[in-house]
């Protein structure tokens, strides 16, 4: 029997929710890093985001008119166990959307992790530490047990890329970090927390489906050259391989250590973590936004000991030709094509795959028809369809990022990827031209 495609529409919680001080909510390392002068583009925050935690339910009418078959949104740890003790409170209200979803025949995808840490546990060592990953456990248990009779969709982690590198090496994210050794011990341990938590689940929800979702950017040289080829090949193993590899092959990427000797003698790997995170996928979850084209640019600080896991001395740029998004990101749609067909090509015996997130941001607040945002669903969907037909690929759905406009991390309230807009001062909803195109659609 063919199993039916899903259609689904994506959110986050710090992103969306708000109430970040109400009914025992703990505090995370994003509300800490917001308060960071300089770190949020526009001196924002996820204080009240899309009020989404008092207008939930208008959230889900809209995605029962929208007419998608699937919900992905995130739970938020803080809300949940505050430091370490579940709060019932915030276990209500994602019940409630459970059960609204089920009510209106939408079947929810649960994040467990998309990056609001605790900070409690953040000022215990964070992802630097095994500890977490222990902790996440207990978490995803706790949720799983209350959830888990109408959600059997899970997704573990959100982009550990991002929850590792941009946010312990970068410094662009919450925890707001630029180190080596820590930020690579925060991938692994991530990684960790995910086999963790895939036992934690099935251990209470055996019917369990749980999978992960990773970011991935096809990492092609910006120019034919050998540098140029090795400048890729170094921002894939970074990017894209440090994470598939171990989840998906059970074992570490080749090369790995070599690139990292100066930065980390990769002391936090333990014999049997990879059988931890190679537990079997029932799905996987492929974020996909860009393509990189990576260049060759030499690594000049002359200390290495002050290096961060993010210098490996390559540099992305733009290519002469292609169209960009608002925030300068190369539309692609052959990125798509060629993340899923790599996989297949990578990994044998790959596991069915949806497409978690894909959208294009806009850098303006009118409600004008948005035909980039109708271009951009079409084209990549065709692609993700054609990779399907041309490898072995069990394309299961797709999921647009997001349903309403929201809090976008370090550059606040600019870009706006909502198929809705929200009107941030009173929190309205409007379904933007690309909503009603997507309902007709679906209808």
């Amino acid at each position: 029997m063919t199993t039916p495609f899903v259609w689904g529409a994506a959110t986050a919680a710090y992103q969306i929710e708000g109430g970040v001080a109400e009914d025992g909510r703990g505090e995370s390392i994003w509300d800490t890093f917001c308060r960071r002068p300089g770190a949020i583009a526009d001196g924002t925050s996820g204080e009240v985001a899309a009020d989404s935690y008092h207008r939930w339910l208008d959230d889900v009418e809209l995605l029962d008119g929208l007419g998608v078959g699937a919900y992905r949104f995130s739970v938020a740890w803080p809300r949940v166990m505050p430091n370490g003790a579940v709060n019932k409170p915030g276990l209500d209200y994602y019940d409630r959307i459970v059960d609204a979803l089920c009510e209106r025949g939408i079947r929810p995808f649960v994040t467990l992790y998309h990056w609001d840490l605790p900070q409690e546990l953040e000022d215990n060592g964070g992802w630097r530490v095994r500890e977490t990953a222990d902790r996440f456990a207990d978490y995803a248990t706790v949720v799983a047990e209350r959830l888990g009779d109408r959600v059997k969709d899970w997704i573990t982690l959100n982009e550990p890329y991002c929850s590792s590198i941009v946010g312990y090496a970068e410094g662009r994210h919450a925890p707001g970090a630029t180190e080596g050794h820590g930020a690579l011990a925060a991938a692994h341990h991530l990684l960790i927390a995910h086999g963790k938590a895939t036992t934690a689940i099935r251990t209470v929800r055996p019917e369990a489906r749980v999978g992960i979702t990773l970011n991935l950017s096809p990492a092609v040289p910006a120019n034919d050259t050998p540098i140029d080829r090795a400048a890729a090949a170094r921002m894939d193993l970074l990017v894209n391989r440090q994470f598939t590899d171990p989840v998906l092959g059970g074992a570490y990427p080749d090369g790995f250590e070599k690139l990292f000797s100066g930065v980390s003698d990769l002391s936090f790997r333990r014999d049997g973590d990879l059988d931890v995170i190679a537990a079997p996928l029932d799905f996987l979850g492929v974020n996909y936004y860009y393509r990189i084209h990576a260049t060759d640019a030499p690594y000049d600080q002359p200390d290495p000991g002050l290096r961060s896991a993010s210098d490996i001395g390559v540099r992305s740029v733009p290519r002469d030709g292609v169209p960009t998004t608002d925030l300068g990101w190369p539309i692609e749609p052959q990125g798509l094509y060629d993340t899923l067909t790599g996989l297949a090509d990578r990994y044998p015996g790959l596991p069915p795959i949806y497409v978690t997130e894909n959208g294009v941001a806009q850098l303006r607040e009118d409600l004008d028809p948005d035909p980039a945002r109708i271009d951009f669903i079409t084209a990549h969907l065709a692609a993700a369809t054609r990779a399907a037909a041309d490898a072995p690929i069990d394309l299961r759905g797709y999921f647009y990022w997001s349903l309403i406009d929201n809090f976008e991390w370090a550059r606040g309230y600019g870009p706006r990827f909502g198929l809705v807009h929200v009107d941030y001062p009173t929190g309205k909803r409007t379904p933007r031209a690309s909503y009603e195109w997507l309902r007709r659609q679906l209808s």
